[in-house]
């Protein structure tokens, strides 16, 4: 597998709380964004075929799609690459051997450094704002994350109670960094919004 450069600019974290089903999530996402497939609650086999799902959809929409676990098994699986968490860092050389694109999450300076040494594409640094993921987690705001993003050295996205107006607005405050943003609830939300959208203009006037 071929590394691909840059990632996307904006990603999809799954997460076992949505209401929202994942696959459908997916097919709303601007084409050219990635998802993070984690649902580590799942057995292997209904996760590898969650996976499976999410491939079709992004084959359509040219999403990229990160398996969060082991490289081995995003090889296997067909992911583009791995979410490797802090405590899985032995497995970056692994990952790379594979050509594997490679994310690592960063809360604090020291794995902003362990993201660089390790060779990463790229970090998703968080919280840069309350989030309900992680409600006792104290937000780093902008500038604290910025910080972050310049000590991490390599492509920087935002993650923790993020939308796209935020986004865009952190955008006008970074200065030769371009930053992507990653989130959970925004695109439920607008998933919501958009069904609400359907059903009224269905109901017959």
């Amino acid at each position: 597998m071929v590394r691909r450069h840059p990632l996307p600019q904006q990603w999809l974290f799954s997460d076992e709380r949505l209401a929202v089903g994942i696959v459908q999530l997916a097919a709303m996402l601007p084409p050219g964004s990635g998802i993070v497939l984690r649902h580590d609650g799942l057995a292997a086999g209904a996760r590898w075929r969650l996976l499976r799902r999410l491939t079709r959809t992004a084959r359509s929409r040219g999403l990229t799609i990160l398996l969060a676990g082991k490289p081995d098994m995003a090889r296997r699986w067909g992911a583009d690459g791995i979410h490797l968490r802090q405590h899985d860092l032995r497995h970056a050389g692994q990952a790379r051997r594979l050509g594997l694109l490679l994310t690592m999450p960063v809360h604090g300076a020291k794995e902003a450094r362990r993201a660089r040494r390790a060779g990463a594409d790229g970090v998703f640094i968080s919280p840069l704002y309350p989030t309900r993921s992680h409600p006792d987690a104290a937000a780093l705001g902008p500038a604290a994350w910025l910080r972050l993003a310049r000590l991490a050295g390599v492509q920087p996205m935002a993650l923790g109670g993020m939308t796209a107006a935020r986004a865009r607005t952190l955008n006008r405050r970074t200065s030769g960094i371009r930053p992507g943003w990653a989130a959970i609830d925004a695109w439920e939300k607008a998933a919501t919004k958009r069904r609400t959208r359907q059903k009224r203009n269905a109901v017959p006037t």
